[in-house]
């Protein structure tokens, strides 16, 4: 277990990725990937003041983009692509007889108050860190006037406590057909607690149950890749304070998950998304080589 991450705040990673949602909403309809309406409420003052200055220096903007892309090429593009896949993944199957949707190291997703057809029939478990989640909790007091019904939210550390517990506590029901998303998670948990997760879906799943989640190759996290971004990437998410623990062997993601129980996996790689999301306007936006999905069904 890694002793030096920093819990006693809420995440600042899942701020900076409802940032990225926030630059991406405001631009016009038919150029942006993905829209969250939602992810602007997530973003400290000082991060608002931060973008509402680079929307009125296009100068200075431009300079911060060259710059984000120099130590992390691509790595904002392939961000909102992820959001926009995992978006149109949910809104698939939420339309074919999808009945629970758990939704690992949450942060602040906010797919259970955006997708209509989330908020029917299908019950949504928010699992993450307590202190992240009563943060997200103040939010949507504060944007809904209550807290959303349809939702129940499970506080867990993945480092310290076990989900198995925590969720039946909640009334996860192992005999319906779930839907598992891990979105931004895997790579800040050490490869024990990836484990443990995998194998209690696969083993409380009912019949046509799913996962998705998105992962970097072992190679950027323990350093032995040769790309700049590797380094880059490493310092960054250390000096916040959620450094980099899980990575998957790359060309290795269908044996590994073949392994755990699962099957029909699908990698997703950059070249995928690349073609799925970015024309047009879009059709030079550079995309990371480094950031894969995947998706597989339980059993």
């Amino acid at each position: 277990m890694i002793n030096d991450v920093n819990r006693e705040l809420p995440s600042k990673m899942a701020e900076m990725m409802a940032m990225h949602r926030v630059i991406e909403a405001v631009k016009p309809e038919e150029e942006r990937i993905c829209y969250d309406q939602y992810a602007i409420h997530f973003i400290s003052q000082e991060t608002l003041d931060l973008l509402k200055k680079l929307t009125n220096d296009p100068a200075l903007a431009k300079i911060k983009i060259e710059e984000s892309e120099s130590l992390f090429p691509g790595i904002r593009s392939s961000i909102v692509a992820r959001v926009r896949y995992f978006d149109d993944f949910v809104e698939k199957s939420s339309g074919n007889g999808l009945e629970q949707l758990v939704i690992l190291g949450a942060g602040y997703d906010t797919r259970a108050y955006r997708i209509e057809g989330l908020k029917r029939n299908v019950k949504i478990f928010e699992v993450d860190h307590p202190n992240t989640q009563s943060f997200k909790i103040q939010k949507l007091e504060q944007i809904f006037g209550s807290v959303p019904e349809h939702v129940v939210y499970v506080p867990v550390d993945f480092e310290n406590e076990t989900l198995s517990q925590r969720l039946f506590d909640s009334g996860y029901d192992s005999s319906k057909k779930t839907l598992f998303i891990m979105e931004g998670l895997t790579m800040y948990i050490p490869p024990e607690a990836v484990d443990e997760t995998l194998s209690f879906i696969v083993e409380n799943s009912g019949k046509g149950s799913q996962i998705i989640f998105d992962y970097y190759p072992e190679s950027i996290v323990d350093g032995s890749s040769e790309l700049e971004i590797s380094e880059n990437l490493r310092k960054y998410t250390s000096d916040v304070g959620e450094p980099l623990q899980f990575g998957i062997e790359e060309g290795k993601v269908e044996e590994f998950l073949s392994k755990r129980g699962f099957s029909n996996i699908q990698n997703v790689t950059s070249e995928d998304y690349k073609k799925e999301y970015f024309h047009g306007v879009n059709e030079n936006r550079n995309v990371s080589s480094i950031l894969y999905f995947v998706h597989a069904v339980i059993g």
